[in-house]
């Protein structure tokens, strides 16, 4: 009777622990006005190569609105979460309306850009946000390398709890199923690369051609290598998922 009563607490004690590891599964789904408050907050915990981007740049109001802003206000459904635990643990917000997105930047841009003048002088920043500021307005553009036109993009951002190659691929192939359910045929993106992390290897691995790279000097002070932005391009017809042969 006593191994009995063992054997049941420690069929009771597997259950719950197989329930937490089942509770602790990445669940893929579709972004919904809810998430807004933890991708805004994501973008800034992984704004400095995957870390917090408040040593190099404080203002993490103003580096949300600029990098996320679009994409949940303006196409919300071309967006996807990563949950992890009930919690947001990562993102990939997408562009299908590339004129859209240009109109909008035109219009807000210059409104965040004047908010941005006004806290240089007035706020005030930190020297290092200040130095990042100077290197948005008079490098920004020229180490952003050139993309396709008219073309679908993305951008993908998970924190370090929810980072696998598993999660990854079931939130590209998400968007690149919508993409293909939409009668797109081609998508690129623009990935910070830096270290031995994501050579081009590993982007013709997956399908991706590179069309440029640029070195972005933002980091120097922070980071002892080079970083670059590269431009890659998939096309769907020929690979329609991640790992597609």
């Amino acid at each position: 009777m006593h191994k009995n009563a063992e054997s049941m607490d420690l069929n009771e004690n597997q259950k719950v622990i197989f329930e937490e590891k089942k509770d602790q599964e990445p669940v893929i789904r579709k972004y919904c006005p809810k998430d807004r408050e933890a991708i805004r907050r994501i973008c800034a915990d992984t704004g400095f190569l995957g870390k917090p981007i408040d040593p190099v740049f404080e203002d993490r109001e103003l580096f949300a609105d600029f990098l996320t802003r679009y994409y949940t206000d303006m196409e919300p459904e071309s967006a996807f979460v990563c949950e992890l635990g009930g919690e947001v643990g990562g993102y990939l917000i997408g562009c299908c309306k590339p004129r859209v997105k240009l109109f909008f930047d035109l219009l807000y841009g210059s409104v965040l850009l004047m908010k941005l003048f006004y806290r240089y002088f007035f706020k005030p920043y930190k020297p290092a946000s200040k130095k990042y500021i100077r290197w948005l307005i008079f490098s920004g553009l020229k180490q952003t390398p050139p993309a396709p036109k008219n073309c679908p993009h993305f951008h993908i951002n998970l924190l370090p709890k929810a980072k696998s190659p598993t999660t990854t691929r079931r939130l590209i192939d998400s968007f690149l199923s919508y993409l293909i359910s939409r009668g797109y045929s081609q998508v690129y993106g623009q990935i910070v690369v830096f270290g031995e992390r994501r050579k081009p290897a590993l982007f013709n691995r997956f399908g991706f051609e590179v069309l440029n790279s640029v070195e972005v000097t933002k980091y120097k002070e922070y980071y002892p290598s080079k970083v670059f932005l590269f431009t890659v391009v998939k096309d769907l017809k020929k690979t329609p998922l991640l790992y597609s042969k």
